[in-house]
Order: structure tokens, then sequence, then C-alpha cells
């Protein structure tokens, strides 16, 4: 249960803190043209609001856990002064005059559109900038029936209107650029050089189906070396590279993947293809496991029932096959050789913690920015990972890609299970720009789909009607919707089977 919270609390913090710059994308430069922003809200908020303010006659005003204000609205009358009706008998609405919000009483806030009522809805999923006149979601039908005012957003110029959709977008990728930077400046860089694996990696079995050897060192591809091994999945998994140049064991050899590999490996759900392979080296005991009082601190592992086993992985595996069974297990203590019986848990684990690889037997790089070497690094960080989630987005079109999509419960594992600082903005740096790429997708609804509308009016000089632009962005959010619930469907299916 602690875990699940830390997940999702990162995962909450995270998404929040996005949508927050993106909505304030739109916001400055609506504001920048002198366009009203009726709300903006962090979170959403149907109802009633946590709390809300504004800012009138130069005091702000504060309301908590109060019923939301209504819309600006009054119902359209006939001379009679009778309710007038459309077709399917819905009440008719026409937007406030100034004349209607002079006879408001003072603490109404409707009688101050000029300024933006600001707030925190109580559901979690996101947040929105209503801005005057624009046709989105939050846009009552009724309220497209007055003539556009010099104030709103489709009184503007589509050179006016495009900066103000794409804001978002903007904002959103620049975070990223920044909080790289602001990663590499303050933790640096820290990877694993592919030769300083001695042990060679461990294989997903999609791997070793498709030819790796347990113990095989990746030294290039397409005769290209590369020093990360994150820069060898890119390239096999994005760029569909197949020929994979290893060091097995003393002899150079070449595994040539399949076309279809990156199919097969979002099939097979395997997290990662391979970790680097370490010694079984014990930092300490457990009292609870079974290996408590036979073991000790320093103790290094090289066999089990007399088959030899010293990598980490490889004596996992066998202690694996004989759950709640006794085993043979041959050590290393102070350069002398032992061997101690003992019996395994039900899981088939001694209960013992191990000595951090990293510090002791893998030896990685580590590279420091100084605060103006960061910027154009971070620069260029955000700009590969948007690249690189481009070229992979293909994938999604594929029927085992389709299969891997997942919703805020797959989002939410990427997060550690302890609280990590470096990998939280990592992660929401990733997030940034996973969000700026997934808006301008030519949706309705999405910011990508009114940039299209805004394209066809600067082609044609036809603007596409309000009621049109109403009834695409219903299309739209209904598309939306139906991946969202997929995509969460996904995880449920993920999570029982």
């Amino acid at each position: 249960m602690e875990t699940f919270l830390i997940k999702a609390l990162q995962l909450v913090l995270s998404l929040s803190l996005l949508v927050v710059l993106h909505e304030l994308g739109h916001f400055a430069f609506a504001r920048l043209f002198k366009v009203r922003v009726e709300k903006f809200y962090m979170f959403f908020n149907p109802s009633i609001s946590l709390v809300r303010f504004k800012k009138i006659n130069g005091k702000w005003q504060v309301k908590w856990f109060s019923p939301n204000v209504p819309e600006p609205m009054k119902p359209r009358l006939d001379n009679e002064g009778n309710q007038l009706t459309d077709s399917k008998g819905n009440v008719i609405y026409d937007p406030f005059t100034d004349e209607d919000r002079a006879q408001l009483d003072e603490s109404d806030w409707r009688k101050y559109p000029e300024t933006t009522e600001w707030g925190i809805g109580w559901l979690p999923l996101g947040g929105y900038c209503k801005i005057a006149g624009m046709v989105d979601e939050t846009t009552e039908s009724d309220a497209l029936n007055a003539p556009a005012q010099p104030w709103e957003y489709r009184a503007k110029s589509v050179w006016k209107r495009l900066p103000i959709i794409t804001g978002g977008v903007l904002v959103n990728f620049i975070s990223a650029l920044v909080i790289y930077g602001m990663i590499l400046y303050t933790w640096g860089k820290e990877y694993l050089p592919v030769e300083n694996a001695v042990y060679g990696y461990q294989y997903t079995d999609v791997m070793l189906k498709n030819g790796f050897e347990n113990g095989d060192i990746m030294l290039a591809v397409d005769g290209v070396h590369y020093e990360q091994g994150k820069e060898i999945i890119e390239k096999i998994l994005i760029d569909g590279k197949q020929d994979v140049t290893v060091l097995r064991q003393e002899d150079t050899v070449h595994v040539l993947l399949p076309e279809d590999f990156a199919q097969q490996a979002l099939a097979s759900g395997e997290k990662g293809l391979f970790e680097p392979r370490f010694p079984f080296v014990i930092a300490d005991v457990a009292k609870e496991g079974s290996a408590y009082g036979l073991l000790q601190k320093g103790d290094s592992v090289i066999a089990v029932n007399g088959e030899n086993a010293y990598v980490y992985q490889d004596v996992v595996a066998k202690l694996a096959e004989h759950k709640e069974d006794s085993v043979a297990i041959t050590y290393v203590r102070n350069g002398e050789v032992q061997t101690q019986s003992l019996l395994l848990t039900e899981d088939g684990k001694l209960g013992v913690y191990m000595v951090d690889p990293y510090n002791n037997y893998l030896k990685t790089k580590q590279l420091s920015y100084g605060f103006f070497e960061a910027i154009p690094a971070g620069v260029q960080l955000g700009w590969e990972t948007l690249v690189n989630y481009v070229k992979q987005f293909k994938l999604v079109f594929t029927k085992e890609g389709a299969k891997s999509l997942g919703g805020f419960g797959a989002i939410g594992n990427m997060f550690p299970s302890e609280w990590n600082w470096q990998v939280f903005w990592t992660m929401t740096a990733f997030l940034s720009i996973i969000l700026a790429f997934m808006n301008i997708l030519p949706i309705p609804a999405l910011d990508g789909g009114y940039v299209l509308f805004l394209l066809y009016e600067m082609i044609t000089g036809k603007k596409p009607g309000d009621k049109f632009l109403e009834r695409a962005n219903t299309i739209g959010l209904f598309i939306l919707l139906a991946l969202v619930l997929y995509a969460n469907l996904n995880d449920i299916i993920k999570y029982f089977l």
C-alpha cells in the first residue's frame, strides 16, 4: 500500500505541475493579445470547487468548498416574457449584457468578467483554462449566439489565435528542456559504458530467442560503436537496426535480428531487454531469512548444489528451482571455499541483501556540467527524447503496440517505489515531452485539432463555423475518452492476468 501511495503521489504531482504549465502557456498568450481568460483551474471542478479566488476592485476574494459560480447566461424571452425553447424543447439562453451585469449584486463574481477566476477543483484529472469566445469542451452552445466582442478569442486574427493555441505545447516543451538542464546541472549524468559490464549482460527471453546469450557484451550496431546500452536499444527498437556485434567469451560474433523484432519485444511485455550481470556477494543477512546464522556479510556464492553459479542472476535462477527445499550453497569466505546446506523459503530465496554492484564491480562513467554547459546539454537531451518518442510512436499502430498502450497505472509504475528527486524530475521532463507531442496531434479537442482548423482558415480564408467546431470537439473528446478508457482497461487486464 505504501508503494502504491508513493507512486500515486509522484504521478499526481508530476501531471498537476505539467497541466498547470500547459494551461499557463495558453493563458500567457491570451493575455498578451488582450483576450479575457474567464477561469483557470488546477483539477476539474464539477458542481463544487475546493477553493476559488478572484481579484475584484483591487482586492482578492477567496471562497472555500463552495458551489461554482453560475454561467453568466439568461433565458431568452419573447415579447410576452415567456421563455423561448429550441426544436428539442430546450430553453434558449443568451449571454449577459453589460446592463444585466450592472443589475447584479456587488458580491456576485459574474459582475466582474474582466478578471480571471482562479481555483482548484476536487477531481485530479488535469485542469483547464477557459478563454472567452473560444469554442472548446467548456463552451456553452448559447454563448456563441451573441456577436463576437473585441476581448474574445474568436474576434482576434488567425495570427493571434495560433500562438494562443500552441502556447501550451510550447511551454511544455520548453519546460522539459529546462528540467533536463536542471537535472544535468544538479546531478550530472552517470551511466555504465557497455564495455564496463565485465560480467556481460543478462538478456530477456525475447533477446535469447533471437540469438543473444547470457554473458554477451554488445559492442556495435550495424558496425557503429555505442557507449551506452540505452543508445543500442534505441537503434534496435526505434531505428530498426538488425546487425548487433557482440563479444561472446573471447569471440566476436554477429546477432542478426528479424525485421519484426520491435513487435516481438512489445508483445513479450518485458520491461527491459537486458541488464548487467554481477557477482553474488552478500552485504547483509535478514534475521527472518533461511541464511541467517549460516551465511554472513562478504560471502561470495560460487555454486548451488555443486553447479557453478557465481553471477547473481544465475544463482537466483538456480535457487528458484528448489523452493522450500534443502540446497548446498558453496561460497568463498576470507579466501576459503566452504559449503553450507540450508532450507530455502517458499519463494526460493536465501534472505540476503546484495552488495551494490555499481559501487564495487561495475565502473560507471560520471559526467558533470557547469551551469552554462547544462543549458545546451539539456536542450540536446530534450530534443533527442522528442525525436526518439516520435519515431517509436509508429509502433502504436501495430497490433502489439496497441496492446501495450497503458493508462495511469502504467505511467505510475514508471515512477520508483521510493521517493527519488532525480528520477521524479527525469520522469516529469519525459512526460512533459509526451504531453507536448500528444497535444499537437491533429485531433479535434486537442491543441493540434485547433491548429489544423487555423491552418485551413489561413489557406482558404474561410473560418470554420462555431457549430462545426463544437461538433468536431465533441467527436474528438469522444475519441480521446475512448482511448483513455482502452489504455486503462489494458492496465487492468495486465494487472489481473
